[in-house]
């Protein structure tokens, strides 16, 4: 550590600071409000595969960071057990598998906007019902609505072990990756959440 900091002290000591504010876009909200987003757009593949993504466009959630609301969304909607979307789908011979959930950075989760997305691989007979697929999607979404967070905290501390057990004995990655991600958590979240805020949930907050 000693050297790393001589290393980082020389090297990086002579840029100037020049006072300014981190640069914020929270005030360009509602990007995606175009009759452009509101649209379904077939697109044909090289590959063969039929895939249905629908993606919604919310409010910045990269603040609940220690929640993770989306994380939790996604546990519920990539549930493949008795009751699940996939298994309802599986039934129906219409899907293969199903992903739901948003990257937290980048291009997915920023200042300005947050994306969700879930995304169907179907068969060839899912292929010709996609309609019925993307009405089962919402109503499950819907299902969660109205049911609200409230009795499933049971579920949220059950990922919060998940994750910190994910945490606790991950494989040892490539030194330059590990630095390079601590730096993006540098910009994001509060000091001491460096090394886990991107990982490890802290807060149940049902209204969140």
């Amino acid at each position: 550590l000693d050297t790393l900091e001589k290393w980082v002290t020389e090297i990086f000591s002579e840029i100037p600071n020049n006072g300014l504010p981190k640069p914020s876009f929270g005030h360009l909200t509602q990007p995606f409000d175009t009759p452009e987003f509101h649209k379904l757009y077939r697109v044909v593949p090289i590959r063969k595969v039929h895939s249905l993504t629908i993606t919604w466009a919310l409010p910045p959630q990269e603040q609940y960071y220690r929640v993770k609301p989306l994380h939790y969304i996604s546990w519920l909607v990539g549930h493949e057990g008795k009751g699940s979307v996939l298994s309802f789908l599986r039934k129906k011979f219409w899907a293969l598998a199903l992903y739901g959930g948003n990257g937290e950075t980048g291009f997915e989760q920023n200042a300005t906007y947050s994306i969700f997305s879930i995304s169907v691989t179907l068969t060839d007979e899912g292929y010709k019902h996609f309609y019925e697929v993307a009405h089962v999607v919402f109503q499950y979404v819907k299902m969660l609505q109205k049911r609200g967070p409230d009795q499933r905290q049971v579920i949220w501390e059950e990922i919060q072990k998940i994750e910190a057990n994910e945490f606790h004995y991950q494989e040892q990655t490539d030194p330059v990756d590990y630095v390079e991600n601590l730096c993006e958590n540098m910009q994001l979240f509060q000091k001491e959440d460096f090394l886990t805020g991107d990982q490890l949930l802290f807060e149940y907050k049902p209204e969140v």
